[in-house]
């Protein structure tokens, strides 16, 4: 398996200004190796999976045949809602909510698409 299970509790939820969401979890004192290998997945790609009780040998074998394309890190929609966001905060152009001024760059982005169709 090139994942760990550990029991832990959702301590902290929060919002973001780009919409996104922080989650902190907790856990009790981890075996040094599970230390090492939490440590050597910090700042990657992954799944988090979370359910009230233990995974199942089936549901564990699904999640090991989970993989992630750690050269891409953002998808390409992650990435344009990230530079948008970025050119909200240096000019907002009226909208003082991001989700507005987004839904608005897209339509504009999706217009010009629009227009180049037969």
């Amino acid at each position: 398996m090139n994942f760990i299970a550990i029991p832990a509790i959702i301590e902290r939820i929060a919002t973001r200004k780009d919409n996104t969401i922080s989650i902190t979890i907790g856990c009790n004192e981890l075996a040094p190796a599970n230390v090492g290998q939490l440590m050597s997945m910090h700042g990657k790609l992954g799944y988090v999976c979370i359910k009230p009780e233990a995974f199942t040998k089936q549901e564990l074998d699904i999640v090991d045949m989970l993989k992630t394309d750690e050269s891409i890190g953002k998808t390409p929609a992650q990435r344009l809602r990230g530079v948008l966001y970025r050119l909200w905060q240096q000019d907002n152009k009226g909208y003082t909510d991001f989700a507005l001024f987004y839904g608005a760059e897209l339509e504009k982005i999706i217009n010009h698409y629009k227009d180049k169709l037969p």
